[in-house]
């Protein structure tokens, strides 16, 4: 089958192949970078171990559901 195909359309899917690994490799540079940073500012900002954590949600819903605009159905 290559050997049917001429040299230009051997250098497109040579040159689509190389873009691709490009790309998909600075994705996962970028990706590990971001994680590193992650990492390395929760080592150097640790949370209290004896702070109780409060999740309070009536508040947000209460403030979310003020945003709505009730429809009357008639």
């Amino acid at each position: 089958m290559w050997k049917d195909r001429g040299p230009g359309v051997k250098i497109l899917w040579l040159w689509a192949i190389g873009t691709a690994g490009i790309l998909v490799t600075s994705v996962v540079r970028t990706r590990m970078r971001d994680m590193e940073q992650l990492m390395n500012s929760q080592q150097q900002t640790p949370q209290p171990i004896d702070s109780p954590v409060i999740s309070d949600n009536s508040d947000t819903q209460a403030a979310n559901s003020e945003d709505f605009i009730r429809e009357e159905k008639v």
